[in-house]
């Protein structure tokens, strides 16, 4: 499992990316790249990584669930997850 922190960071990264999305985009717009730059690193929707949401897994993510295929897995063999069922053919 990530460590606490690492979970709470991307957490703290995606509020700053709603936070300013709305000024991001009108200062892209007119071509202020002087102002963008003023903005907070952070800020910028490019620097989020998707982690699985139990386990802060940030490799393997599956969008789909959020979580990671390991994560995944186990629940679905757990019946943990609707509708999911291993494959047999």
């Amino acid at each position: 499992m990530a460590k606490e922190g690492l979970k709470a960071r991307e957490v703290k990264r995606q509020k700053l990316v709603a936070k300013f999305a709305e000024k991001r985009a009108a200062l892209k717009a007119a071509g202020d790249y002087a102002a963008l730059d003023k903005l907070p690193k952070n800020a910028s929707p490019v620097r989020l990584h998707n982690r699985c949401k139990l386990t802060g897994r940030p490799k393997g993510y599956m969008r789909q669930f959020g979580i990671s295929r390991v994560t995944f897995r186990e629940m679905a063999l757990d019946g943990k997850i609707p509708g999911v069922k291993k494959a047999s053919w």
